[in-house]
């Protein structure tokens, strides 16, 4: 029977001497407190309100500490570490030209900062991949109850002393600046808490059941019909992917009846909500395809086919945050921002990674791991977070950056594993092939035994 490690002595031998292997109770200690200041990052995702916001503390403390402790980089990340730096490197050159503009300076920093977070959560997952995992998933639950609590309420005004925090424009925002963006943090939460409904126990399936009756309905008074959207299509990707990936046969009977039961549910819900009238009127507003700023000459639409001419004649681009120079307002669409932001190099490079990603993420989720079902939800969670992109700028996203880079980490982490399982299948066979039949000087045959 395995107890509990045993509490470390007050003077280490590791400690007085350096060349002495730290004891086990020791790594094991260190390896806790890792995963703890990745559950801690995790969760403190969803306080955003505040510059510079706890994330950026927690990432900044977490990354000082795997660093100190040792961190590798996986030749697999070389893709993911060359195209950010190619991008960053457009937008420096970029807004080089424009760094005296309020705003640029720190806009080109922040960008540097979450390339090198999405890098460091890659790495993380290369080294005990199934803790880290957890505790960094986890984290983002915990952070999305908060968020989704805090949207609830602020839309219902329990606290009005609240309302201008948690509102924006009769939308819940709970913790964000913004309830686009609260919704669409939301969306890999959601899709954590739908999986143990699908592949866990009764006791999991109820947990999850529970935390989407948080998230869920967050996502919808958020009023964001891009994470409407996301909502339905990546747990549509995720049910898919998982039903195929299954071998069990009651397995895919389950995902099926649950995904008719789950239709029917949330139907009814949102009957429900659309019951009280303060939010069928505004859904009935947001579920509108012709919003003023979408349409129109200058409209969200337009400025992005207006973007692409004059990215053009831009090789540099025209600097980070200088697009509602040229229109009324932003790009609203990433793989624009990045030709505006950081001309040629910048926007060839970014929808390069992008696709890049969903290649090998997609390949990915068909290899037989321990983290496979997670794999799919953040493959499903990332494809969402992509497809917004194209509506809209997800360049500092936080929780974009997070994803893309828990892909590449369990891209790299899944060739591991399969090496590591090449390795043991092919042990026995040399075993077995080093146990061949000699012959005896009386031409008797024997068999050599391996470590006789």
């Amino acid at each position: 029977m395995i107890g509990r490690p045993p509490a470390l002595p007050l003077a280490s031998p590791a400690l007085m001497n350096p060349g002495t292997p730290a004891a086990p109770g020791l790594r094991v200690s260190t390896e806790r407190f890792r995963c703890l200041l990745l559950w801690l990052t995790g969760a403190s995702g969803a306080i955003v309100f505040i510059e510079p916001s706890p994330y950026e503390a927690m990432s900044f403390l977490t990354l000082a500490m795997f660093i100190v402790g040792g961190l590798t980089l996986s030749p697999t990340l070389m893709p993911l570490t060359v195209l950010l730096v190619l991008v960053n490197v457009g937008y420096g050159i970029s807004g080089w030209t424009v760094i005296d503009e309020k705003g640029v300076a720190m806009w080109l920093v922040t960008s540097w900062y979450m390339a090198i977070t999405a890098v460091f959560f890659a790495a993380v997952l290369c080294a005990n991949t199934e803790a880290r995992l957890k505790a960094l998933t986890r984290g983002c639950i915990i952070g999305g109850v908060i968020a989704s609590l805090a949207a609830i309420v602020g839309y219902f005004r329990v606290f009005p002393s609240l309302n201008d925090l948690l509102l924006l424009y009769d939308r819940a925002r709970g913790t964000f600046k913004d309830p686009n963006v609260l919704g669409a943090f939301l969306i890999f939460p959601t899709l954590l808490a739908l999986q143990p409904v699908i592949c866990g126990n009764l006791r999991e399936a109820l947990k999850g059941s529970a935390l989407l009756g948080i998230l869920v309905p967050a996502i919808l008074l958020s009023f964001s019909r891009a994470a409407w959207g996301q909502i339905v299509y990546t747990a549509a990707i995720m049910l898919a992917l998982t039903f195929v990936t299954t071998r069990s046969p009651s397995h895919r009977l389950r995902i099926v009846l649950l995904s008719i039961a789950g239709a029917v549910i949330f139907s009814l819900f949102i009957a429900a909500l659309l019951s009280i009238d303060s939010v069928d009127e505004l859904f009935k507003e947001r579920a509108s395809l012709h919003q003023d700023y979408d349409v129109g000459a200058q409209g969200r639409f337009a400025r992005h086919v207006l973007g692409a001419i004059l990215a053009l004649d831009k090789p540099i681009g025209i600097g980070p945050l200088q697009f509602h120079t040229y229109f009324p307002e932003d790009t609203h669409n990433s793989f624009l921002n990045a030709f505006m932001s950081g001309g040629w190099l910048a926007g060839a490079c970014y929808p390069a990674l992008m696709i890049v990603t969903l290649v090998y993420g997609f390949r990915t989720v068909f290899v037989r791991t321990p983290w496979q079902q997670t794999t799919i939800t953040v493959f499903a969670a990332y494809f969402g977070v992509m497809s917004e992109s194209f509506i809209i700028d997800i360049d500092h996203w936080r929780h974009a950056f997070l994803l893309l880079g828990l892909m590449w980490g369990l891209i790299a982490a899944a060739r591991m594993h399969q090496a590591r399982t090449r390795k043991a299948a092919s042990e026995p066979s040399a075993r077995a092939a080093t146990a061949r039949p000699l012959h005896d000087h009386e031409g008797r045959r024997t068999r050599l035994r391996v470590g006789a």
